[in-house]
């Protein structure tokens, strides 16, 4: 990756994991929650378990298997079946905002448990940002019969999976080579929900659209955004790379209006700023003047 490079291939893994929570709607429609979720993953593995071989880093993930495969579980399994179930009855665009949660859910749980503790800043953007997700659950969820509440908490519970996955991974998994882990996680999660994905397989063989949403998730959303992500941090470092995930809702927001004719409401785009301001100051991203990073 170059200085030129740099910023096409940011755009790249922000419009990729942007797309992903379409095409989990479009094949969730034919696979159901759970399968879409399984075959995502297995793919996946598929797609990066050789090129682990092929690199010279197995004996990486050989000697963390056990962490690596648990990791996946929490990284990828459960919030992928999560996320997969959310789409179903909330919009593309309310998960995307939902997803850029992550470093806020990150940042507290670092807090609390890595004694990770956060200057004036970033406890500003705690606040902020769950009060701007309480203002967006309180307007866009209900639990009523039909009601989209339990989209929203599924969304924000895959959030906080993906919060304790980077906590536990600088804890326990730091020496781990990216690639085996990527690799590893996969695979884990994989393991976790074939069982599942068997049992829950639907009786009609899914169409061709279908099977081509479930490729695009594990090649391209999984697999290949693994390995963007990673060369990322590489070169931009945790804080800087980890804000490819304010850009995720615009893109998942732009398709969702293009290609499945979903509407936003000033009130959520309101509400999704709050979140995006809240979760910068949170991650370190922005600071309030005269402070330094804590």
């Amino acid at each position: 990756m170059t200085s030129k490079t740099l910023p096409l291939e940011y755009l790249a893994l922000a419009a990729i994991w942007g797309s992903s929570f379409l095409f989990m709607r479009v094949g969730g429609a034919e696979f159901g929650v759970v399968a879409t979720a399984g075959m995502r993953v297995i793919v996946a593995s598929v797609l990066l378990l050789p090129m682990l071989w092929f690199s010279g880093h197995w004996d990486s993930l050989r000697r963390n298997a056990a962490r690596v495969l648990y990791i996946g579980t929490l990284n990828s399994a459960l919030p992928f079946a999560l996320f997969a179930y959310a789409v179903t009855s909330i919009s593309t665009g309310l998960s995307g905002i939902l997803n850029a949660t992550v470093p806020l859910f990150g940042a507290l749980i670092a807090w609390l448990w890595l004694k990770d503790r956060p200057g004036p800043s970033r406890v500003l953007g705690l606040v902020i940002g769950f009060t701007g997700i309480a203002l967006l659950a309180k307007d866009s969820a209900s639990f009523k019969p039909g009601g989209s509440g339990w989209a929203v908490l599924a969304c924000l519970l895959a959030a906080i999976c993906y919060g304790y996955a980077a906590s536990f991974t600088k804890k326990y998994l730091g020496g781990v080579h990216p690639l085996a882990t990527a690799a590893g996680s996969q695979l884990g999660a994989a393991l976790a929900l074939v069982g599942p994905t068997v049992w829950t397989w639907p009786a009609q063989m899914p169409g061709t659209t279908a099977w081509l949403a479930i490729l695009v998730l594990g090649v391209v959303c999984s697999g290949l955004a693994y390995i963007l992500y990673f060369r990322l941090l590489g070169q931009l470092g945790p804080s800087r790379a980890i804000t490819v995930t304010f850009l995720v809702p615009v893109f998942a927001i732009l398709y969702g209006t293009l290609l499945l004719g979903e509407s936003l409401t000033p009130w959520m785009l309101g509400c999704g700023l709050v979140v995006v301001l809240g979760t910068s100051l949170a991650a370190g991203v922005l600071r309030l003047p005269g402070r330094k990073a804590a």
